[in-house]
C-alpha cells in the first residue's frame, strides 16, 4: 500500500477539498501516478486502496461510489493532477508520432498485440502525455500495423528484385498448375525414413533454392516475425495469395520459401542421421536373425549354464578351480569362451558384409546427389578429418561405381573416419582403401560429427553453425586441435 500513500505534496493538493470530493482526487492522484493515466471506470481502483486512502483523509470508502469521472469537476481534478506531475493532455500530433514509433520500434520485434499496447501506454508515460480515451488508444496499434507492415514489404521487394518477384509470384499465378504443383511440395513434411524420402527432400531443396532468395533477405527481421509470416502463408492455397494485395502476396510467399529452405535442409539432415542408423541396425538385426540357428555348438550349453548356477550359489566363498571346475570342466569352460569370441567376430564380418551389399546395391544412389545439395562446414581448420574425407568423395563422385578401389596418390583419412573394427574391411592385404566399405564408414563419421555439432550444414536452421547461436560478445575457449585419443 506504500504507492497508495499521500505523501507532502499529496497533502497540499488535497487540503482545499473536502469529502467525497477529498476522497476521489486522492484516488484519481494516485493512480495517475501509478499507471500514467486516469480511469475508464470506478471499478478500475483496487477496493483495498479505496479503504486504505478513505482511511488516511478520514472520509468513508462508501463515498468513492458517488464520484464521477466526467463532467466540469472532473475534468479540472484531471488538469490539476496533470499540471501537478508534469503531464500535458495528447494532440493529434502526439498521435501521429506515437504511431510512427510503434511501427518503427514495437513491432519489428513484438508481435503480441497486449504487448504492443502496453508498449504504447508505457511511452505515453515517458513523454509526460496523458493518453487519450480507450478508442482512440486502440486506433493507434491498427494504424501503426498498416504502416509498417507496408514499410516491411517494400523492403522485402525492393531486396527480391524483379527477378526474385517473378519467380515468387508463378507459384500462385492462375491456372499455373507447375506453380502450384511446386509450392504443394515446398509446403509437405517430409515422409518416413528412407532413401525416396531423402532423394524427395533433395530435388524439393532444390527447387526452392532455384527461387534464388538473397542471403541476407530477413538479415535484419526477428525469427519471431519471419516465422509469424511463414505461419500466415503455409495455410493458404493459391487463390487466397492473389486476394491479397500484390506487396503482401510477395512478403508472404518470401517469408514461406525463405523459412522453407532452412527447414528443408534440417529435414534432409535429420533424414540422413536417421537413414545411416538405419542401414546399420536392419544389417544388425537381418545378420542376428541367420545366426541365431547356427549358436549351439557346443552342445547342451542350457545344462551347462545350470550346473554353473547351482554350484556358484552352494559355494559362493568357494575358489572358481574348486567349485565350479569339477562340476563343467576348464576345458568346456574354455571352449564356450572361444566359440563366444569366434561367434562375435563373425557376426561383425557379416554385419559389415550385409551392409555393404544393402549400401552398394540400394543406397549408394543417394551420395552424390547428397553431397552436392547439403554444405558440410567445419570451422577447425587443423584437424578435420571426416570433412578431408567427404573432399574425397566428392572428388570420386563421378567415377564409376565397378572402381573398387582409391587410387594409390590419393590421401585417404582413416584416424577419425574409419573405427578399428572395420580396418580390415576397408583397408585389403596389399594395403588398398576400397571405395565400398569406406563410404559406409564416412557416413557414419558424418552422422556423428554432424550430431555432437562438430560439422554444420550451411543454410540449415537447427544444424546450423553453434557460433551463430552465441551472444555477439561471447568469447569462445581455445578450440583443441589434437584429436581426442591423440590427448590420452
Amino acid at each position: 500500500m506504500a504507492n497508495w500513500t499521500l505523501v507532502d505534496g499529496d497533502w497540499d493538493l488535497v487540503a482545499n477539498k473536502s469529502g467525497t470530493t477529498r476522497l476521489g482526487f486522492s484516488l484519481l492522484l494516485k493512480f495517475f501516478e501509478l499507471e500514467g493515466r486516469f480511469p475508464d471506470v470506478l471499478e478500475e481502483v483496487p477496493s483495498l486502496a479505496v479503504e486504505y486512502v478513505a482511511d488516511l483523509v478520514k472520509v468513508p470508502a462508501t463515498d468513492f461510489a458517488k464520484c464521477t469521472l466526467v463532467g466540469r469537476t472532473a475534468e479540472y481534478h484531471r488538469k490539476q493532477i496533470r499540471e501537478a506531475l508534469g503531464f500535458r493532455p495528447a494532440t493529434l500530433a502526439d498521435e501521429e508520432a506515437l504511431t510512427g514509433w510503434l511501427a518503427a520500434v514495437v513491432y519489428p520485434v513484438e508481435l503480441v498485440e497486449a504487448r504492443q499496447r502496453d508498449g504504447l501506454l508505457v511511452e505515453y508515460r515517458a513523454r509526460k502525455i496523458e493518453p487519450p480515451g480507450r478508442t482512440r488508444v486502440e486506433k493507434i496499434p491498427v494504424a501503426a500495423r498498416g504502416r509498417w507492415e507496408s514499410a516491411f514489404c517494400v523492403r522485402v521487394i525492393e531486396c527480391l528484385g524483379e527477378v526474385g518477384i517473378a519467380r515468387l509470384l508463378f507459384l500462385v499465378a492462375e491456372d499455373n498448375e507447375a506453380g502450384t504443383a511446386l509450392l504443394a511440395a515446398l509446403k509437405r513434411d517430409p515422409g518416413a525414413v528412407g532413401l525416396d524420402s531423402l532423394l524427395t527432400e533433395i530435388t524439393k531443396l532444390n527447387d526452392v533454392r532455384r527461387l534464388g532468395l538473397p542471403e541476407g533477405l530477413f538479415a535484419d527481421c526477428s525469427e519471431k516475425l519471419v516465422a509469424a509470416w511463414r505461419a500466415r502463408a503455409i495455410k493458404m492455397y493459391p487463390s487466397d495469395f492473389r486476394d491479397t494485395s500484390a506487396d503482401v502476396r510477395i512478403a508472404l510467399l518470401a517469408a514461406l520459401c525463405w523459412s522453407r529452405q532452412a527447414e528443408i535442409t534440417d529435414a534432409l539432415v535429420e533424414l540422413l542421421v536417421a537413414l545411416v542408423h538405419k542401414i546399420n541396425a536392419r544389417a544388425e538385426r537381418r545378420v542376428e536373425k541367420q545366426l541365431t540357428a547356427e549358436l549351439k555348438k557346443v552342445r547342451g550349453k542350457e545344462g551347462i549354464l545350470f550346473k554353473l548356477a547351482t554350484a556358484a550359489v552352494d559355494k559362493p566363498d568357494e575358489v572358481v578351480r574348486r567349485a565350479l571346475f569339477p562340476v563343467v570342466g576348464e576345458k568346456t569352460l574354455r571352449e564356450l569362451v572361444a566359440e563366444a569370441k569366434a561367434n562375435e567376430k563373425v557376426f561383425k564380418a557379416k554385419v559389415r558384409t550385409t551392409l555393404r551389399s544393402s549400401y552398394s546395391s540400394y543406397y549408394r544412389q543417394m551420395l552424390p546427389p547428397l553431397l552436392n545439395t547439403l554444405g558440410f562446414r567445419c570451422d577447425n581448420t587443423a584437424y578435420r578429418p571426416v570433412m578431408d574425407a567427404l573432399a574425397l568423395l566428392a572428388k570420386y563422385a563421378g567415377v564409376d561405381g565397378k572402381t573398387r578401389f582409391y587410387d594409390a596418390g590419393d590421401v585417404v583419412p582413416m584416424d577419425g573416419v574409419v573405427r578399428k573394427d572395420w580396418r580390415e574391411a576397408v583397408v585389403d592385404d596389399k594395403g588398398r582403401v576400397e571405395r565400398i566399405p569406406y563410404e559406409l564408414c564416412v557416413l557414419v563419421a558424418l552422422r556423428d560429427a554432424v550430431r555432437r555439432r562438430e560439422i554444420y550444414v550451411e543454410g540449415a536452421a537447427r544444424w546450423c553453425n553453434p557460433e551463430d547461436d552465441l551472444p555477439g560478445d561471447f568469447e569462445p575457449p581455445a578450440r583443441c586441435t589434437t584429436p581426442r585419443s591423440a590427448s590420452r
